[in-house]
């Protein structure tokens, strides 16, 4: 897929993409470079991640390191 970069740089990310990650009107973007590659990412609220280690087994820090 391709786009185009306007004359003040800008450019449209296509429907299909934007419906497929649920990118919204005025949402804030993460712009990163790899390589020779430009990454966006949708910057999310911290209440997304809630529940995400619900079932993670967590070990603390000293007993990882050995100690007692």
């Amino acid at each position: 897929m391709q786009v185009l970069v306007s004359p003040k740089y800008q450019i449209v990310i296509p429907k299909e993409i934007r419906t497929k990650i649920g990118i919204r009107k005025g949402q804030r973007m993460h712009i990163s470079v790899k390589g020779k590659s430009i990454v966006l990412l949708p910057d999310k609220p911290i209440q997304s991640f809630r529940g995400i280690l619900k079932d993670a087994k967590l070990q603390d820090s000293e007993s990882q390191r050995g100690y007692k």
